[in-house]
């Protein structure tokens, strides 16, 4: 005889409660579905979603550091390394130690970058505009703020 406790089945009906239920499932399901969305979209300007929010996550007065950008990303350091590699391979970012501190790094859009930029950012906007407009049972903004208080 085994020394092992017999373990019971979990009831398929726990599955479908959880299927129905459980935050983590949908909103993946829809950070999934809204990232197939932007990429089709955004495709023709040569972006994806995440690259698209990594560039704008730049266009900022003076260069980034990688500490803030990676926060404002929800990213470790070492997946945002990763994901400015084809981007710099591209030209539309420069990485660049940080005089101040040269274990930092300065990341900056390069006018490639901000012109890469600029014809995606229409592309998103009526993306964007479609997405909220047919939202359904709660607003746009009310969605973010939930999503805000999750983070």
């Amino acid at each position: 005889m085994s020394s092992r406790a017999a373990i019971e089945p979990i009831p398929f009906e726990t599955t479908l409660a959880v299927r129905d239920t459980c935050l983590c499932l949908h909103v993946q399901r829809a950070a999934r579905a809204l990232a197939r969305r932007f990429d089709e979209a955004l495709r023709p300007a040569g972006l994806t979603n995440g690259q698209f929010s990594l560039l704008m996550a730049l266009n900022r007065p003076e260069a980034a550091t990688m500490a803030p950008v990676a926060r404002l990303l929800a990213m470790d350091r070492t997946t945002l390394t990763a994901a400015l590699k084809p981007l710099e391979r591209q030209g539309l970012v420069s990485v660049a130690p940080d005089p101040a501190d040269r274990r930092n790094r300065q990341l900056r859009l390069t006018a490639a970058g901000h012109a890469r930029l600029a014809a995606a950012l229409p592309i998103w906007r009526a993306t964007h505009a479609a997405i909220e407009a047919g939202l359904q049972g709660c607003g746009a903004d009310d969605l973010r703020t939930a999503l805000r208080g999750l983070g």
